[in-house]
């Protein structure tokens, strides 16, 4: 049985900035980037993982990824997949390395890009895609996979398991549908700060013709210039002319878009602060923005201010607008907690922010309990690579559910990975099907030598430039 020998790590660096692609209130200034780790065995069975960062400090996190790997070192990967979640606690489990987080920070997204470079590995021994590898296990199996230390106030394995047989039987009809319809989707490349209202427009209309009907925008800046930019999202998602032939608008009131805000063709709009606010400034600067009709306001403020997060909520109630929140939740604690506060309408996982997908499996069973759905966070580099698989482990095993649940799409990097995700002419995501992508993560070598941290080929020829 192959044995774990040793691992590469890559500093990957993408110049967004130069074109104002993810710049939001509070991150004005994005290189989206890849902290990369490939991990290696004594046969040709390899596990790809990474986590996202957003420039500077990609290097911190690379040395983070190493510190982490080097646990695994001559393991048996066969005795490392039989339980992964035993496995997940072993990685965690360092003292000195524990020390400098606990499960939070560099240390824990650096043990999530490992954890899911194994998870990529014993998909690719099964030859399945990860989601397909994960749906098929038991729910004892699923069970066991999870990050359990810390929730059992708020859920049991006795009552994961009741929950996830209830559905079980269910599975393959779900399976089927989302196979053949695709995961629902929405849409985020038209909402960037750094865009100019032209831009904006022109991004929006081509979204509607690509078959979505979510769109978020960001927000935080200037309320009047959220505001125009809001309107003028609305003009063209609210209008049937932009629709594409054949398209019939959706009905405001359907179970799936009830509680919204859709408009009359049946959009919706959200809107996304990125932390930028403090409780009280939270609350007054949406109630100025409600003539747009948003359906939630997403991360208004500090990411672990629970209590603060159940403040906005309970103020906002009233004026139709709910909060969504956990791209930068840094642990399942986090989310237990603004679950049990009823802090969020809305739960959003980030695929490289918490330590990997056992850890991810622990969230999608809370939610799933707590009937909160799951809309995960995407973007950047690799996550709408990673995150399909989350959304279609959570629909066919765990909730059961993808009616009003949504999942981010950003049009952004994917030409750089060997099996990138996809979108259907409905505006859904397709689903993985290539029984050799693992986790969908594998990025092009050209790719890595070319934008590598500081000496691709792109990052010399640009210091060439400046001096």
């Amino acid at each position: 049985m192959p044995k774990i020998t040793g691992f590469e790590t890559h500093d990957v660096r993408f110049p967004t900035s130069l074109t104002g692609d993810g710049t939001d209130a509070m991150n004005t200034d994005c290189d989206y980037s890849s902290a990369y780790i490939t991990l290696l065995t004594d046969s040709e069975l390899v596990g790809h993982g990474m986590t996202f960062t957003i420039g500077r400090g990609n290097d911190i996190v690379c040395m983070a990824i190493r510190e982490v790997a080097n646990r695994l070192i001559g393991k048996d990967t066969e005795e490392l997949f039989a339980d992964m979640g035993k496995t997940w606690e072993f990685m965690m489990s360092d003292p000195q390395l524990r020390w400098i987080g606990p499960e939070k920070g560099v240390i824990h997204i650096a043990t999530g890009a490992v954890n899911n470079a194994l998870w990529d590995m014993y998909a690719r021994s099964r030859q399945k895609p990860l989601w397909k590898l994960v749906v098929d296990f038991s729910p004892e199996e699923l069970v066991r996979s999870a990050a359990w230390r810390y929730i059992s106030d708020a859920i049991t394995k006795e009552e994961a398991l009741d929950m996830l047989k209830k559905i079980e039987s269910t599975k393959a009809e779900r399976e089927a549908k989302v196979r053949e319809i695709g995961y629902p989707a929405y849409v985020t490349s038209a909402g960037w700060l750094g865009y100019s209202d032209e831009k904006v427009a022109r991004l929006t209309k081509e979204a509607v013709a690509m078959g979505f009907n979510h769109f978020k925008m960001k927000v935080g800046a200037d309320q009047a210039n959220d505001l125009r930019r809001g309107k003028i999202i609305r003009s063209i998602i609210d209008d049937p002319q932009y629709l594409p032939a054949g398209t019939h608008p959706r009905d405001p009131n359907s179970e799936d878009l009830k509680g919204k805000n859709a408009g009359p063709t049946g959009s919706v709009l959200m809107i996304d602060a990125n932390q930028v606010w403090d409780v009280p400034q939270a609350i007054e600067y949406v109630k100025g923005l409600e003539e747009i009709k948003p359906w939630f306001i997403e991360e208004p403020t500090a990411p672990d201010d629970v209590l603060g997060h159940a403040a906005i909520r309970k103020a906002l109630k009233p004026h139709g607008i709910g909060v969504a929140t956990g791209e930068h939740a840094h642990n399942r604690m986090v989310f237990k907690q603004l679950l049990q506060a009823e802090a969020i309408d809305v739960c959003q996982i980030d695929s490289c922010r918490l330590a990997g997908v056992s850890e991810v499996i622990s969230v999608l069973l809370m939610s799933a309990k707590f009937g909160v759905p799951v809309c995960p966070h995407a973007g950047g580099v690799g996550l709408c690579e990673y995150v399909i698989h989350l959304s279609l482990i959570d629909y066919i095993a765990i909730s059961g559910t993808m009616e009003r649940n949504v999942l981010e799409f950003v049009d952004h990097l994917h030409e750089h990975f060997i099996t990138p995700c996809s979108i259907n002419s409905k505006g859904r995501y397709n689903v993985p099907t290539n029984p050799l992508e693992g986790y969908s993560i594998e990025m092009f070598q050209t790719s890595i030598a070319e934008y590598e941290w500081p000496n691709g080929s792109y990052w010399l020829s640009a210091k060439g430039k400046k001096a």
